[in-house]
């Protein structure tokens, strides 16, 4: 697949996430919604759908949509070095995109709200207790999880000499990954908000500090901002090398 492609799927497939995942927070924090004060379950159904929706668009490059899930599959081999920035690029580019097309949808909202100060929270996570070792730690584990489940997650299989085929998770096609990403944030999404992905956390963050038009904001948090970024990515990279450990004992 060409650069263009890769860049142009994963942004289309990135932005829906974003847009979806974004509006599920923004219709629960900001007053004069439908879904307001919906709560954390509502939260994270949505961000799990969201999940679906944005990974059944990207599908013709994979539908990695993060870059930690990227990093994973490249080192254990399943995708292309080359082709990493590709993928960088869209899920970034998307990211930003789909965080500005919130705002649009809820531009009403942004303006009524009584606590402008309070919403990047709708865009970008935060921890309940800050502790830079252990915030980090718990994105490591969130996202190692969803690497791995992706990496080692057993796949359709020709039929055996009795006529029965093998699916495997491959069956429930991008609905599996959404009910990991649901499991994740109703878990262990509690401490940080789980990121679990450097773009969702990053591309939403740039988009309100620099383009958002919402009076009174607050700062972007820049201090906190690089741990949902290395985190994802230590653990994605974590995923992938117990995948490569696993497959060189058979």
């Amino acid at each position: 697949m060409s650069a263009g492609a890769i860049i142009v799927w994963e942004l289309l497939g990135t932005a829906a996430l974003i847009l979806l995942g974004n509006g599920v927070v923004a219709n629960h924090v900001l007053r004069k919604n439908n879904g307001h004060n919906g709560g954390f379950l509502f939260i994270t159904f949505g961000w799990a759908f969201a999940v679906f929706t944005g990974a059944s668009i990207a599908a013709p490059t994979g539908a990695h949509l993060n870059p930690a899930v990227t990093l994973g599959l490249a080192i254990s081999g399943k995708v292309s070095w080359a082709d990493v920035p590709f993928y960088f690029i869209g899920e970034m580019a998307g990211a930003i995109i789909g965080a500005v097309l919130c705002w649009a949808a809820y531009k009403l909202q942004f303006d009524d709200h009584p606590e402008p100060e309070n919403t990047l929270g709708i865009f970008s996570t935060a921890p309940q207790i800050p502790n830079t070792a252990w915030n980090l730690v718990t994105e490591i584990i969130g996202t190692f999880v969803l690497v791995a489940w992706i990496l080692l997650s057993p796949v359709a299989a020709a039929a055996s000499p009795d006529g029965v085929p093998t699916f495997g998770n491959s069956a429930l096609g991008y609905a599996g990954v959404s009910f990991v990403v649901l499991v994740i944030g109703t878990s262990l999404g509690g401490p940080t908000g789980y990121a679990i992905n450097p773009a969702r956390d990053l591309g939403p963050r740039i988009a309100y500090a620099f383009l958002l038009p919402i009076k009174n904001k607050a700062n972007a948090n820049w201090g906190y901002s690089w741990i949902p970024v290395v985190g994802p990515l230590a653990g994605g990279a974590l995923a992938a090398l117990l995948y490569l450990a696993v497959h060189n004992l058979t």
